[in-house]
């Protein structure tokens, strides 16, 4: 820390490969320049505090379930994280990026209370959430693919703001999916890319209303 100050080491510097089964707080407060990659599956609180690090979950090796239907992933995932990146190939459990802050997670499907008091960052979902999505946001953006036709009721519509992405929206989406692809092999990121014209517009962006420069064009 004193070496290299609050900008960390340079990323990648430190890359760890882990297989099995990690429990509680994987990863958490980890710092710029450490990468972890784990085949497997992690227990609530994975990036608990996250501060610059990046964090790889995937399915082991040969594994044929839905990832998109399939818990792979903990309650409470990124709480409280200021910064760093999270790509998740599977389904996360509650309370996701519950008070993130400035981290960037990419997951395949969430249960209740997604993005909970989240007041920064990037989160893209790409498969179902759960009810009550957005409780309490100030801050950041969420990108949810709803090639399933979800109600809108799952959206906590109080709180936050719902509708269309952008041509700007666009661009980050597909850099962060690209991003997910190479990094855990998703076949959901893939087919998504695959037939990139037709998918992007069955992205919906939620945003707090309260930042009337994220939510053009909302509704």
């Amino acid at each position: 820390a004193k070496r290299y100050g609050d900008k960390g080491l340079p990323e990648d510097t430190i890359r760890v490969y882990l297989k099995g089964s990690a429990g509680q707080s994987f990863g958490a407060f980890g710092a710029t320049g450490l990468s972890l990659f784990l085949q497997g599956d992690a227990n609530d609180y994975l990036g608990k505090g996250l501060s610059g690090a990046k964090i790889i979950l995937s399915p082991p090796a040969g594994s044929r379930f839905d990832t998109t239907k399939n818990i792979i992933a903990g309650n409470t995932i990124l709480y409280g994280a200021t910064s760093g990146e999270v790509y998740i190939s599977g389904r996360a459990g509650q309370r996701f990026c519950v008070r993130n802050s400035g981290a960037t997670a990419v997951v395949e499907g969430v249960g209740d209370h997604g993005c909970e008091y989240m007041t920064g960052g990037t989160v893209v979902v790409l498969g179902t959430i759960g009810n009550n999505f957005g409780a309490g946001m100030s801050g950041g953006t969420a990108y949810v693919f709803d090639d399933e036709d979800q109600s809108l009721e799952n959206y906590n519509r109080e709180m936050v703001g719902v509708g269309p992405v952008s041509a700007e929206d666009k661009v980050i989406l597909k850099d962060l999916l690209q991003r997910h692809l190479q990094y855990t092999g998703s076949q959901k990121a893939g087919l998504i890319l695959d037939n990139w014209a037709f998918s992007a517009s069955r992205f919906m962006k939620v945003c707090a209303p309260s930042a009337p420069q994220q939510i053009e064009k909302i509704v």
